[in-house]
């Protein structure tokens, strides 16, 4: 285990770790641009999911069978993605 440890410390030793420069304006817009995106993100999710089950509900009513499943997952693995975007970078970057 000593190893290990020795090994990632002496690998992780040399990883640069530059400094933010940006200008504070530019900051916040670039932060007000990515908080409008991430609105929009959830919004369309939740829109997605919506209209999925809506057409579930219409399929069982009329008796036809569908992919709606499939569709779903498709809907939930995308807010899962919009939901995880900002941590995930801000894990890789800090």
């Amino acid at each position: 285990m000593s190893l290990l440890l020795e090994t990632t410390h002496l690998l992780a030793g040399g990883v640069p770790q530059p400094q933010s420069n940006a200008p504070g304006e530019l900051t916040r817009k670039v932060n007000t641009v990515l908080g409008i995106a991430a609105w929009a993100g959830t919004a369309a999710g939740v829109a997605g999911v919506l209209i999925t089950g809506t057409m579930m509900a219409i399929s069982l009513k009329r008796g036809e069978s569908s992919e709606h499943m499939s569709r779903l997952g498709m809907v939930l693995g995308g807010c899962v993605l919009v939901a995880t975007a900002g941590p995930l970078v801000r894990f890789v970057f800090n």
